[in-house]
Parts: C-alpha cells; structure tokens; sequence
C-alpha cells in the first residue's frame, strides 16, 4: 500500500506483474461489514446482521492488546523469534529501509521491526553447547531454559567481553539479509561455556537493539514505556538483560492473549462502542517491572556499538560464507 495515497502502490504492482483488479479493495481496519450469507450464518451460529470489523494483523493487534498506542509508547516480543514496535500519529518510513511502518486505523501508525533469531537461539545453545546440563535438569525436574539462563548468570554482565551475532536463521530487520551469519566474537582461552551462553542471549537482545535505534530515528519523540511480552518475559536474567542493554525501564504485562485483546479493542473503536484506545490501559495490569542497573547500563552502552560495527561490516563476509555454505550442501546432497 502507498502510505500517501492509502491504494495500492503502483510500483508495487509494476514489480509483481499485476493489476490491482486482481487484489482486494483496500479499507479502514475499522470499517464495519454485514449481511453474512444465511446459510453460513447458521452453521456459525450467529444472526445474518451481525457486524463483522475489517482488523489488522496479529502484530500490530498485539500492540494494541499491551497497550502500546500512544507515540514513546515500546513493546517487544521475543518468542522463537522477536518483534519491537511503536506508534506514531502519521505514517513514517527509514530512508534506510530498516523497518516497516503498518496501519492501524488513520491516526495510529505501527513502526518497527520483526527478527529471526529469537528463542531459537536459546533453543540452539540449550541443543549444543548444554547438553549435559539439560539431561542433569530434565532428571531433577528443572525447566532446561531456567538451568540455561542460571549458567549464563554465573558470568558478569558483557560476558568478559565475548559478543555473538544471533544470525543463525538470516535476519529480517535491521539487514533484511537471509545470508547474515551467526558468530562468536572475541573469543579468548579466559572464555568458558558459561561466558558463551551468556554472550548468545545478549546478543539477541543487541540485535533488537540495533532495530530500536532505527525506529528511533524517526520517532521524534523519547521512549516512555517499554512492555515486555513472548516467553523470554518469563525469564528474569532475560529481563533484565533487556532493561540494561535498553537503559529504560521494561514492564511485562497481565495480558496473556494480546492479539485477541487487541482484536476486541478494535472492533468495540470500529463499531463506535469506545471512544479511544486507552481503554487497553484499564484492562490490564502489571506481572514484573525492572529498571536498568547504572553499571552494567554503562558496560553495555559500550559494546553495543562494537556489536553493531562489526555486524554490519561483516555482512558483506557473511554472504560470501553463506554461497560456500550453500555450495558445500548441495554436493554433498547430490553426491
């Protein structure tokens, strides 16, 4: 859609060789439709005139669901893969093209990005480099991931100065390159496994910085909330590793089930029934709050420029791995 003209964009259509004949007619989120089929009226067990709200994707309902609707407002998901989103009053876009900008109706602009590498990377370090320590948990009843992120907080925060690019799947936002890799870096004999646990989950969280800082770029306004949501909330050193790297405080919400609350809150606005959006602020409350601690906030602030310098000089070397990579796996598939 062409943010300007609110149709659908004709370059757009131009690259994928159609007419805009052939897509649907673009309408509000909010827009109202009636006069279901009887037929299929009854096998759904409603009345013909009940009113069907047009909505919006998962994400932006998600947004909407933990109450993220007012520009400084941030919310961030982190489940196998992760998502960091605000709202602006108008459409805005990265000349840089690192991030995307979505409606939710006219006066509410969802800006931001989605990541790969979210609890996957969790999931890898718990396959390969736990393994002894995930069949010591699983045999004395522990959730594997609470005995993973206890490991990774047995090291101090910058884990002795060892960083990893969570590239393990591509990435999306900020690269928006299937050929980024995953990395260790800095890597020293002072390194244990302890200190590269550590180095994957906050490498996660460095990534997701690198697609705020672009959001905030053309924000115009200064963060004012930070809500917290996906199954990385349910750790606490995730958490906090969150509002240290981010310097803000992060709150996780009492909303379980975002996206359907964000769907109800949109098709009460859309049929008149509240007036404003803020109604998602009464409808929850508050599970943790935590706020940065002023030393490891400074020891992050200073690696994560490093992160992001190299990352971004290394993707061009990153490319070149992932063509030798995909090479090697085709003869060896096909020999």
């Amino acid at each position: 859609m062409n943010l300007s003209t609110f149709e659908w964009d004709q370059d757009a259509l131009k690259a994928a060789h159609i007419t805009k004949e052939k897509l649907s007619r673009l309408v509000p989120t909010t827009k109202v439709l009636s006069g279901c089929n009887e037929e299929l009226a009854q096998k759904m067990g409603i009345l013909e005139n009940t009113p069907f709200v047009v909505g919006a994707s998962d994400g932006v309902l998600s947004n909407l669901g933990v109450g993220v609707i007012h520009e400084g407002d941030m919310a961030i998901t982190i489940g196998t893969s992760g998502a960091i989103r605000t709202v602006a009053p108008e459409p805005r876009t990265d000349t840089k093209e690192r991030i995307f900008c979505y409606a939710l109706t006219e006066n509410h602009w969802v800006i931001g990005g989605p990541v790969n590498n979210g609890g996957m990377v969790l999931r890898w370090t718990r396959d390969e480099l736990a393994e002894s320590e995930v069949k010591t948990s699983n045999r004395l009843g522990i959730n594997p991931y609470d005995a993973l992120t206890d490991i990774a907080n047995r090291v101090d925060p910058g884990a002795n100065g060892l960083l990893f690019h969570p590239y393990l799947a591509g990435e999306r936002a900020p690269f928006w390159n299937d050929n980024v890799r995953g990395s260790f870096i800095g890597l020293t004999l002072n390194h244990k496994k302890e200190h590269m646990i550590r180095a994957a989950l906050e490498g996660v969280i460095f990534n997701l910085y690198m697609v705020f800082s672009a959001i905030q770029d053309v924000m115009g306004v200064p963060v004012t909330s930070i809500q917290a949501t996906g199954g990385f909330s349910r750790s606490k050193v995730w958490r906090q590793m969150l509002a240290d790297i981010f310097g803000h405080a992060v709150t996780v919400p009492e909303s379980y089930e975002s996206s359907c609350l964000g769907a109800c809150l949109l098709g009460l606005y859309g049929q008149g029934k509240i007036d404003s959006f803020d109604t998602a602020k009464d409808l929850m409350g508050a599970t943790y709050q935590h706020v940065p601690e002023p030393e490891h906030q400074a020891l992050y602030n200073e690696l994560i420029p490093i992160f992001s310098s190299i990352a971004s000089n290394l993707e061009h070397e990153y490319e070149k791995l992932a063509v030798f990579q995909k090479r090697n796996d085709h003869e060896r598939h096909s020999s």
